[in-house]
């Protein structure tokens, strides 16, 4: 199976009531943290459980050190996938309300800890859902807790360390998920330095998705990045973004276009720009 899968919205109204699947609401906002589990409390999916970013899909941020959204301790995020009544063998819909990139997140997370089957993402999210007719409500689901065991696959990381002895690689395809403006230097408004990671690819993130907020399907996706890996591997791709989570949205259409599941620098700029030794570009 793929490592990359999604779910429509029709798929999800038909299967919603089987008892292995279990849902996850994804919803967040950068400027606005308390902004996904209102959504949540105002409606959603049936079914479905909140999976906040920074409390559930995040570690705590030790300043000067890690980035934004350092990756969550591994036994407490298997403790959260349990409380979330997930098993080995669930199927798990992930959703949020943008570009699916705190979704993405969510199951970037799911196959590092081992889950590489029967994990998707809502195609078009919860505005796919409500435009297919479907309904949302306030009520919190009851779950039995769930046994899914796993192991983090560190194979799939790579550290500032190892990535900033790489950056002269010409095997090494280096993708930027951020926008241009932010990539160039241009504009800053997160992070307390503007810039990009020296050699990296401007890989908009969004840009893997329509009009509609739907994936691009395989075959544009495939052309979409191999514009930007061109002749070098396919197996030397990394992935960053600000805090390693919009990345994650990227490797997941990688997966989609059939390309391996390249490696994600997790602690991303937020977390680059902490050393000063680390080399800064601007521009193109």
């Amino acid at each position: 199976m793929p490592l990359a899968q999604l779910f429509t919205a029709a798929q999800l109204q038909q299967r919603l009531d089987e008892p292995d699947l279990i849902i996850l609401d994804c919803r967040f906002a950068l400027e606005d943290p308390h902004y996904g589990q209102r959504s949540y409390a105002e409606g959603h999916i049936p079914g479905a459980q909140f999976a906040d970013l920074d409390r559930d899909l995040s570690g705590p941020i030790e300043k000067g050190v890690t980035g934004r959204h350092p990756l969550p301790n591994p036994e407490q995020l298997l403790k959260r996938l349990q409380a979330w009544g997930i098993n080995q063998h669930s199927n798990v819909v992930l959703y949020d309300d943008g570009a699916t990139a705190f979704a993405a997140r969510a199951w970037w997370l799911l196959t590092w800890l081992g889950k590489r089957d029967g994990v998707y993402l809502l195609d078009g999210g919860i505005k796919a859902w409500r435009d297919a007719g479907g309904a949302l409500t306030q009520d919190e689901p009851t779950v039995q807790p769930g046994n899914f065991v796993g192991t983090p696959d560190n194979s799939l990381l790579i550290s500032a360390s190892e990535l900033q002895a790489r950056l002269h690689d010409a095997q090494l395809t280096l993708l930027d998920a951020r926008g241009l403006a932010r990539f160039k230097g241009e504009v800053e408004p997160i992070d307390p330095v503007a810039g990009h990671i020296p050699g990296a690819k401007c890989t908009l993130f969004s840009d893997n998705l329509d009009s509609n907020g739907h994936f691009l399907d395989a075959e544009r996706l495939r052309k979409r990045f191999a514009g930007q890996i061109s002749q070098r591997p396919a197996d030397q791709v990394v992935a960053y973004c600000g805090s390693g989570v919009t990345a994650c949205h990227n490797l997941f259409a990688l997966s989609l276009a059939g390309y391996p599941l390249a490696k994600l620098y997790a602690g991303s700029w937020s977390e680059w720009i902490n050393d000063p030794s680390r080399p800064v570009a601007t521009g193109e």
